[in-house]
């Protein structure tokens, strides 16, 4: 399910009803975007204690929202205005109604804010003043966006497509030992003058270790095989 981000500046108001007729009016905004019920989410402005019935606040806020649901023109941006009360019990002056599907046809370039107005109605329906906003529509935003990391084939040697960035080298084992290489004086077995008899002259074996492999050591004794006719 795609989202999408609103951010909204909400500037001031003009001329609303005054619901005070003793004091000056403290005017705040609550917004929230209605026809979702996954959607809870709702921001207010600060209280304006010096303006009255024309209160500003140039206050930015960010709201979420579906996508598909607003192109169905199913959600709507309400903007309702409320007056601190002497008494702990605040009063409602008016409300504006957007429907979602407006804003999202009228983004522009989807870089710079679009300055708007829209008319706000007493709580018994009747016009009276005014609501002045901007907003803009960030990138789409993934809810269920998941990460999938690719697998490593790890092997007994390092693979020269891995970097500093990638999984740690495996342990490098050393190669395997090669033959003994034999030293100059290695008589190997001769023939005898008498058939089927061979001989061994006796010298020194040297094997030279292979990266730490230490051989067995040769026997002392070379057993001579004789036959007899």
């Amino acid at each position: 399910m795609e989202y999408k981000t609103l951010q909204l500046n909400l500037a001031s108001a003009k001329d609303l009803n005054n619901v005070n007729l003793l004091s000056k009016m403290q005017v705040y905004a609550i917004v929230s975007i209605s026809g979702d019920p996954a959607n809870k989410q709702k921001t207010k402005t600060p209280l304006d204690r010096e303006g009255g019935t024309n209160p500003a606040w140039n206050f930015s806020a960010k709201l979420t929202f579906n996508e598909l649901l607003a192109r169905q023109n199913r959600l709507t941006l309400e903007i309702n205005l409320r007056c601190s009360g002497s008494l702990a019990v605040d009063k409602d002056v008016g409300s504006v109604q957007v429907p979602l599907s407006e804003l999202v046809k009228q983004t522009g370039d989807g870089k710079t804010f679009q300055h708007v107005s829209y008319q706000v109605r007493k709580p018994n329906g009747k016009p009276k003043g005014s609501f002045n906003f901007s907003y803009k529509i960030n990138e789409p935003v993934n809810h269920n966006h998941k990460v999938e990391l690719e697998p490593v084939m790890v092997t007994g040697y390092p693979s020269p497509a891995m970097g500093s960035n990638s999984a740690p080298y495996p342990i490098v084992y050393p190669p395997p030992p090669t033959q003994p290489q034999y030293p100059d004086g290695y008589t190997y077995p001769s023939p005898s003058p008498l058939y089927g008899e061979y001989q061994q002259t006796p010298v020194e074996y040297f094997y030279p270790p292979q990266n730490g492999y230490v051989y067995p050591p040769p026997p002392h004794e070379v057993p001579v095989a004789k036959s007899y006719f």
